[in-house]
């Protein structure tokens, strides 16, 4: 069992950056590809990044890529996005999420992600 805190967030004017953190317990954070969700009023959840356990493969959904990156430090037991040049459209509330991971797995099979941080709103707007 893992468990994931997040921290970060808040409110940002549009071309701004926030960086969130999540910091994982209870299992050794090597084990889990891990990846940032997130979800817009009245949207479905969608998976925005993920990494994988050694942080040797990332992954961006097209709205984020270039903008976005994913990074983990796993003597730290922490995760991170770093999101920068904001626009309105990733406003949304942001999850932090852990996958048993695999040799050789690439960690992009969104779904199966199944420990979840708390989550954390993250707001752009002038």
């Amino acid at each position: 069992q893992v468990y994931l805190v997040q921290s970060g967030g808040g409110s940002v004017q549009p071309g701004g950056s926030l960086r969130l953190s999540c910091v994982a317990s209870g299992d050794t954070l090597s084990r889990y590809c891990m990846a940032w969700f997130r979800q817009a009023p009245g949207k479905e959840r969608e998976g925005v990044a993920s990494i994988t356990r050694l942080g040797a493969k990332t992954f961006y959904d097209d709205a984020v890529k270039g903008r976005f990156t994913i990074s983990r430090d796993n003597a730290k037991n922490t995760v991170y996005l770093q999101m920068n040049y904001l626009t309105p459209d990733d406003t949304g509330l942001y999850y932090c999420a852990a996958q048993e991971g695999r040799a050789g797995g690439m960690c992009v099979d969104f779904p199966k992600f199944n420990y979840w941080g708390q989550g954390t709103q993250v707001t752009v707007s002038s």
